[in-house]
């Protein structure tokens, strides 16, 4: 069993071996073929570590994303239409009498869809096209009371 090994360079001697088993010379000085660091070299357009962008940011990293500022202030605020109440009432509410009663605080009600059955629906906000339909088969929106503001003089 060899308890040393020499180091390549007492062993690399003789003709062409400037190298030290590093291929040419040029390839040695710098970073030049270790490629960069980090990130290098992951622009939007280039091929490298396109997988794993992918896996990281979905589609969102390659392509334009539409011409809104970056500070602009986007509604994220949750909304439900009619249809998708009316498809899954057991989900979203309970039947008392021949009511639904269903609470969706933090929701707006837009009004595409039908309704078939009686709403009393909790809501954050409205359409006036949700409203009308739901008090036409005799149901009612709730919303918050909004606070009136009072002027300082």
């Amino acid at each position: 069993m060899k308890t040393h090994k020499r180091k390549k360079s007492s062993r690399m001697h003789g003709r062409g071996m400037g190298t030290h088993g590093g291929g040419a010379r040029k390839k040695r000085n710098g970073s030049g073929h270790r490629g960069g660091k980090g990130m290098a070299g992951t622009g939007k357009r280039a091929d490298q570590k396109k997988t794993l962008m992918t896996k990281l940011y979905g589609n969102k990293y390659f392509g334009k994303q539409g011409i809104t500022s970056k500070r602009t202030a986007k509604d994220k605020s949750d909304r439900i239409n009619l249809r998708q109440i009316e498809l899954s009432l057991e989900k979203y509410g309970k039947k008392n009498g021949d009511a639904w009663e269903i609470d969706l605080s933090s929701y707006k009600i837009l009004g595409t869809g039908e309704v078939k059955n009686k709403l009393i629906i909790k809501a954050r906000g409205t359409s006036k096209e949700a409203l009308k339909k739901i008090e036409e088969k005799g149901g009612k929106i709730i919303l918050p009371l909004k606070k009136p503001v009072e002027k300082q003089e």
